[in-house]
C-alpha cells in the first residue's frame, strides 16, 4: 500500500463519523456493483467513489478542488476524476445508475439546482445515496453552530422531510433515511469536534464511534447532526 493510500485511509476511515456515514450509503448501494455507472458528486479526492469501483462499478468523481483530485489520482482504485461544477454536470441525461454525494449539498448556494442535475443524469429506476448536515439542535449552542457553518461554508441545512420534498419535485421517491449523532450529547460532540478539532480532532475521537453508534440505535430516528437518504428515480 502506498503512503498516499494510508493517508487517505486515515482521513476517510479513521474518523468519528465519516466511515459510518459513507459506509452506510455504500451498504445501501450494495456489495456487487458490476456493470453499474456510479457518479460521486463533490467527491474530493474520489476516495469513496474508489470504494464503489472496488465493488465493480464504473465510477466517476467530480469536484472543483483540483488539488484534491490530483492527489486522488495517486490512490489505488482511483475512479475517473473530472473537474467540474456540481450545478452544471458535463454528462448526458440518464448517464448513471447511481449517484453518491457525501455531505455536499449543504455547501451549495442552490441545493435544488444540484438535485436537478443529479436527477437529470440518473437513469429511470436509478438511485441517489446522499448525506447532509441537519444540526437539529444547533440553535442551543449558537457559537458552535455559527463557527461550524463558517468553517465548513455551510449554506443550508436539511432534514429528511425537506429533502423528501425537494426530491419529490424532481421525480425522486425517498426509500429510506437515517440520522447520525441523534442525541443532544453526541450532537454537541459533533459540533465541538468540527469547531475545535478539525480533521485531527475527528480522527482522535474515532474510538468514540462505537459509543455514538450505540447512542444512535437507542434514540428515535428523527433528528441529529447528519441525515442520510436513499431515493429512487421514477
Amino acid at each position: 500500500m502506498k503512503i498516499s493510500d494510508v493517508v487517505a485511509f486515515m482521513g476517510h476511515q479513521v474518523h468519528v463519523c465519516r466511515y459510518r456515514e459513507a459506509g452506510t450509503l455504500l451498504s445501501w448501494m450494495g456489495r456487487d456493483l458490476r456493470g453499474k455507472r456510479v457518479l460521486d458528486v463533490a467527491g474530493g479526492d474520489g476516495y469513496w467513489a474508489g470504494r464503489a469501483r472496488r465493488r465493480g462499478a464504473q465510477a466517476v468523481s467530480i469536484d472543483l478542488a483540483r488539488g484534491k483530485m490530483v492527489y486522488g489520482r495517486t490512490l489505488a482504485d482511483a475512479p475517473a476524476l473530472i473537474e467540474c461544477d456540481a450545478l452544471r454536470l458535463p454528462f448526458g441525461d440518464a448517464s448513471f445508475d447511481a449517484v453518491l454525494s457525501v455531505c455536499a449539498i449543504e455547501h451549495f448556494d442552490d441545493g435544488g439546482k444540484s438535485l436537478d442535475e443529479m436527477a437529470r443524469v440518473l437513469k429511470p429506476g436509478g438511485e441517489i445515496f446522499m448525506s447532509a448536515d441537519v444540526l437539529s439542535r444547533a440553535d442551543a449552542w449558537p457559537k458552535l453552530r455559527d463557527a461550524h457553518k463558517a468553517k465548513y461554508h455551510v449554506q443550508h441545512t436539511y432534514t429528511h422531510e425537506s429533502l423528501r420534498k425537494l426530491m419529490d419535485e424532481r421525480g425522486l421517491d425517498l426509500v429510506q433515511h437515517s440520522y447520525q449523532f441523534r442525541t443532544a450529547a453526541t450532537e454537541r460532540l459533533y459540533l465541538s469536534l468540527s469547531t475545535y478539532g478539525g480533521k485531527v480532532g475527528f480522527n482522535a475521537a474515532a474510538p468514540l464511534a462505537p459509543l455514538v453508534a450505540l447512542a444512535d440505535r437507542n434514540a428515535p430516528n428523527r433528528q441529529g447532526s447528519i441525515v442520510l437518504v436513499h431515493a429512487r428515480k421514477r
